[in-house]
Order: C-alpha cells, then sequence, then structure tokens
C-alpha cells in the first residue's frame, strides 16, 4: 500500500490555510511506514492553483487545517482524499497519527448543498 499525503506548511508545522502557505511537505509512505519526506514550493496562489497542482505531483491523501470548499471539490474530482482540521504540527507527527488511525480532525468543512438530515429515521406506520 503506498500513499503519498501532502500537507501545507508554514514554517515547519502545518498550515492553518492552506491557501496562505509557504511550501507542502510530500509524505511518502509505504505498508504504513514513512519512506520519504520531501519539500516542494507550489507555483503562484491562484484559485484552484495549489489543489491541481498538488494531484498532479502524486497525492494520495491531503492533510489540512482549514480548507475553502473549491479546494475540497477540485482534490475529490482528481480522486485525492482531503482531511481537514488537522492541528499544527511537524508532517512526520501528523502522518504517524494519521497512519495509526489517531489522528484529531476538529473541523469539519460543509458542502451546503442541503444534503445533512434527508435520512429516513425508520418511521412504522401501524
Amino acid at each position: 500500500m503506498k500513499k503519498r499525503i501532502a500537507i501545507p506548511m508554514a514554517g515547519d508545522k502545518l498550515s492553518e490555510h492552506f491557501g496562505h502557505c509557504q511550501y507542502f511537505a510530500f509524505v511518502d509512505v509505504e505498508n504504513n511506514a514513512i519512506t520519504n519526506i520531501s519539500r516542494m514550493d507550489p507555483p503562484e496562489h491562484q484559485p484552484g492553483t495549489f489543489p491541481r497542482w498538488v494531484a498532479a505531483n502524486g497525492a494520495t491523501d491531503v492533510i489540512a487545517g482549514g480548507m475553502g470548499p473549491m479546494a475540497v471539490n477540485l482534490f475529490n474530482e482528481a480522486g485525492v482524499n482531503v482531511f481537514v482540521g488537522a492541528t499544527a504540527d511537524i508532517p512526520r507527527n501528523l502522518v504517524t497519527r494519521f497512519l495509526d488511525g489517531t489522528l484529531k480532525l476538529n473541523a469539519n468543512y460543509c458542502d451546503h448543498h442541503g444534503e445533512h438530515g434527508h435520512h429516513d429515521h425508520g418511521h412504522h406506520h401501524h
């Protein structure tokens, strides 16, 4: 199982704002072990640039702090999994917790298409 996890960075920690990060850390994972961490500077920021660039660089997953719905949609279209609401930490710690299932994600992005709460709760008619 190979993954390539992209993390937007500010200084040596995760950037709280995806679109304002200084660079990206790309963490390569094989069989649940980190094999490589590389640093890549993205192109100049324009709307939609970062998701396309990250996807083009082979990312399978993105761990981010905050991200707008447009970026999330672009990642989803590219088949990249997005995990939003991570706290600022160094990439190795974030990915280690991501892999062992203990990464806490405290922000939920909402798509505001009214898809919430339309589930049938099993009303029985006697």
